[in-house]
């Protein structure tokens, strides 16, 4: 199982060689969502590298972050939808053996009803770096937090995780740079 994991990645590494930065940017977002086991920072840190390295300005973070986080909220858009049928699903073949049904499930979700706490809720799970994001798709998917809300959280919250990603892989490797030109 591992081996598939290393895999994607390693196709993403390649991936990012052999198209433009934008492109990796959103393809490698939308999977990094998708498939839960590539980590979270690998896309943004590898498209910070591959700025600097193309000596893009420090400004472009922007741009790029925009792209990856329209490419993040469209996987975290299907991850939601799956994993809401998938409750839908599990619950209705399995509810009765766990002592669970959908309206006690769905009934946490329609506590997050819209408003700008849960919007400032949702930006924080999401910009947080540390945290993954799949699970936050899966469990908001699951107990079904208002879509809307959930999008638009997602998306904000997203762009600040991405701008520290950036940042991260952009200075890294110009601090590799120094550092080794001062061995040479």
């Amino acid at each position: 199982m591992t081996e598939l994991f290393s895999g994607i990645i390693t196709y993403l590494e390649n991936l990012a060689q052999k198209v433009s930065l934008e492109l990796f940017t959103f393809i490698g977002t939308i999977s990094e969502e998708l498939i839960a086991p590539i980590p979270s920072p690998l896309v943004m840190t590898l498209a910070g590298s591959i700025m600097r390295a193309q000596n893009k300005a420090l400004t472009y973070i922007a741009l790029i972050a925009l792209i990856g986080a329209i490419g993040k909220t469209l996987g975290a858009w299907l991850l939601y939808i799956l994993s809401d049928i998938g409750e839908d699903i599990i619950v209705g073949v399995f509810g009765k053996f766990l002592g669970i049904d959908s309206e006690s499930i769905e009934s946490i979700g329609k506590k997050f009803n819209g408003n700008w706490k849960d919007l400032i809720t949702v930006i924080l799970l999401r910009g947080i770096p540390v945290m993954p994001t799949s699970p936050v798709s899966v469990v908001a998917g699951v107990i079904k937090v208002k879509l809307s809300t959930y999008i638009l959280g997602t998306f904000i919250g997203v762009i600040f995780r991405n701008i520290f990603f950036l940042y991260l892989g952009y200075t890294g490797l110009a601090a590799s740079e120094q550092l080794t030109s001062g061995l040479e």
